[in-house]
Formats: C-alpha cells, structure tokens, sequence
C-alpha cells in the first residue's frame, strides 16, 4: 500500500483541494469570532464622521496612492507603540470604506499623525518634502495646492456613507458642497491627515 503523503503530494488536484480547505478553515477560525465581539463593530468613544472637507481629503489619498507607501494602523508591539502612540484598535475603523490600513511603510504610519504637526509643516511637507525631512524619497505633491474642489460629488459620497451606517445628518449632506467649494485639494489633503487618530485618547 502507497504511504498516504505519497499519494497526496503526487496528485496535485487532490494537493490543492486540500491546501484549499486548510486555508479555509483557518480563515473561518480567525474571522467568524470577531462577527460576534461587539467591539470590533462599534465605533470607539469621541469618533465622529470625517467633515465634507476631510471625506474630500481622504479622497484625494486614495487618489494619489498614499496607502501605497504609508500604513494606518500601529500593530501591539512595543517598538511600534513607543514610535507612533496607542495600537490601533477595530472601533477607530468602523465607519472606514475602504479600510486603509495599507501594509507598506515606506514613510511612516499616520494613524496618528493628526495633532502632531501644523497645517504649515504639512503644506510645506507636500510641496517639497525634503524641505522639513532632509532623508525623504517622497516625492512632492505641488498640483494639490492649485487643483480646486467644486463640491459637486461631496453630497453624493456622504450619502454613500449614510447607507453604510455612517451616521451623516441631512444638514452635513445639505452643506456639503458648500463647506469644499473653492478650497484647494491641498487644504482637504491636510484637514483629512489632521483628523488622523485624534478620537482615541
């Protein structure tokens, strides 16, 4: 009689519903209990929806392919906590779609970036980065600073949001286009990093 590892690694569509299923089940096991820890499903004390203008910001990260380079989210470990401040916890994430926890860190984590430094230092930050971080190899965002916001999307996506349980009253969508029209995508990309971490204190 064949050893049964013989006949498994020798049949590779056998090998591969196998690793299938292994990998299955050990997702279901790590996953299915957070769908009932009510704390990974409610937002954390003081988090509140982003503004019309950081929904806006948070856009253009997205667009600019900042996630590429910059995580969100400070794992348990001392090296990273002493660094960056308090590890990221599911409650901060609850009304975030999509989540950019990102994995990369090229630059730094800013998932707690908010406070930390002015609209100035930020602004000069985009422009050129190396003026404030000598060893950056980020590169510079200068068109932010001239591309205007119109607005006319911004009601649109907090309603998006509203059905995702954000909880946007109809006076945020109301004055939505109002409170980014005309400001510079450079401004929303500050306001949306300065907003960055500071619910959990």
């Amino acid at each position: 009689m064949k050893n049964p590892h013989e006949l498994i690694e020798k049949n590779v569509g056998l090998l591969t519903v196998l690793i299938l299923v292994a990998i299955s089940f050990g997702a279901m096991v790590q996953i299915t209990p957070l769908m009932f820890q009510q704390q990974t499903m409610e937002p954390v004390t003081g988090l509140r929806p982003y503004t019309a203008l950081e929904l806006e910001g948070r856009d253009i990260y997205i667009r600019e392919g900042c996630v590429g380079c910059h995580s969100q989210m400070i794992r348990p470990f001392r090296a990273e906590t002493e660094r960056y401040g308090h590890y990221s916890v599911a409650g901060e994430s609850v009304w975030e779609h999509p989540f950019l926890w990102g994995s990369k860190r090229t630059g730094p984590d800013l998932a707690r970036v908010g406070g930390r430094y002015s609209d100035e230092w930020h602004r000069v930050h985009l422009l050129n980065p190396r003026n404030v971080v000598p060893e950056s190899n980020m590169p510079g965002f200068p068109w932010l600073a001239e591309n205007k916001l119109d607005g006319k999307l911004t009601a649109k996506k907090m309603e998006v949001f509203q059905g995702f349980g954000v909880p946007y009253t109809d006076e945020d969508v109301a004055g939505a286009q109002a409170a980014v029209q005309g400001k510079s995508e450079m401004e929303a990309l500050i306001a949306y990093l300065q907003s960055l971490g500071t619910h959990l204190k």
